[in-house]
């Protein structure tokens, strides 16, 4: 099947909206009904968050706030080392995961009540706060400052990504079904056209090392028979692009997928929450402008 891939080239529209620093939102003050009904329904949408205020482990989750790394074909508890560190103060909301340097530590959380997959038809949204100069910070090779895994990435692999070699490095967001549908003649990755790719690219997106930058990325009908499947990214609260008109089936055992962070990944971290469905464009903005972060929809 042909995809059809929407991209943003610019970031001109990124800062609409916004008040104060570049990429940080004017916060929401006062709460209109329409506001609280957002909030209302992004609360019952909310699986899992982790603020990275006092440590590794999610501070609200659905299925186990526990955070883990891979060690051979186990998970064990994550700590914190020199590859992942919590710096007090730091962060868009409190403290904050800083991966100071291209390391093998990737804080994973697994996916039981979390994210949600499932064989026949799933849907979920991941947002996060980073803070970062791509171009000055990360070393060479892909940067994945966050992926969805299961048993096999030739079996489904989902992730937002810093290229290779290109100078700025563009920013991207991919949802690789079965290895077949996305690559039947067996490429690299770069080899293959972006438009070709099942992706969405951002040339020239507003990291910085000085301003906090909000990303969410959705799945909608993923494994879906009847309905078409969808992926859209946001940046800052606007949307970027869409996956679209591609098959989109994966065959991942549901007891092995994961939500991993920090692969090749040097910046800072904070305030990573998944939800239960595809957020809509008001519910991204919603939560782009909250003044204290996910926090603000749970008790």
């Amino acid at each position: 099947m042909r995809p059809s891939i929407k991209t943003v080239l610019c970031a001109s529209a990124l800062f609409a909206g916004s008040a104060g620093q570049a990429g940080e939102p004017a916060s929401r003050t006062t709460e209109q009904p329409a506001g609280a009904d957002l909030k209302a329904t992004l609360s019952k949408s909310l699986t899992l968050h982790a603020s990275f205020d006092k440590g590794l482990d999610a501070d609200y989750s659905r299925g186990d706030k526990k955070c883990y790394v891979q060690q051979g074909p186990k998970l064990i508890p994550a700590v914190l080392n020199d590859d992942v560190k919590l710096v007090a103060d730091a962060g868009r909301f409190g403290a904050a995961l800083h991966f100071p340097k291209k390391g093998t530590t990737r804080p994973s959380f697994k996916d039981g009540g979390v994210l949600g997959y499932n064989a026949k038809s799933w849907s979920a949204s991941v947002s996060a706060w980073m803070r970062l100069d791509p171009d000055q910070d990360l070393e060479p090779g892909y940067c994945d400052p966050i992926q969805i895994i299961g048993d096999d990435n030739k079996k489904g692999y989902i992730f937002m990504e810093w290229s290779k070699d290109e100078k700025p490095r563009l920013f991207r967001y991919a949802i690789r079904p079965l290895f077949p549908i996305w690559n039947p003649k067996n490429l690299a990755w770069h080899e293959i056209p972006a438009d070709k790719k099942p992706m969405v690219e951002v040339a020239r997106a507003p990291f910085a090392r000085d301003k906090w930058t909000h990303v969410v990325f959705t799945l909608e009908n993923i494994n879906d028979k009847k309905n078409p499947p969808v992926g859209k990214l946001y940046i800052n609260g606007k949307p970027q692009g869409a996956i679209e008109k591609w098959d989109m089936k994966f065959d991942w055992d549901p007891a092995k997928v994961l939500l991993v962070l920090g692969a090749n990944y040097v910046g800072y971290m904070d305030d990573l929450a998944v939800f239960n469905r595809p957020l809509t464009d008001g519910d991204v903005d919603f939560l782009f402008r909250l003044k204290n972060g996910v926090r603000e929809l749970y008790p």
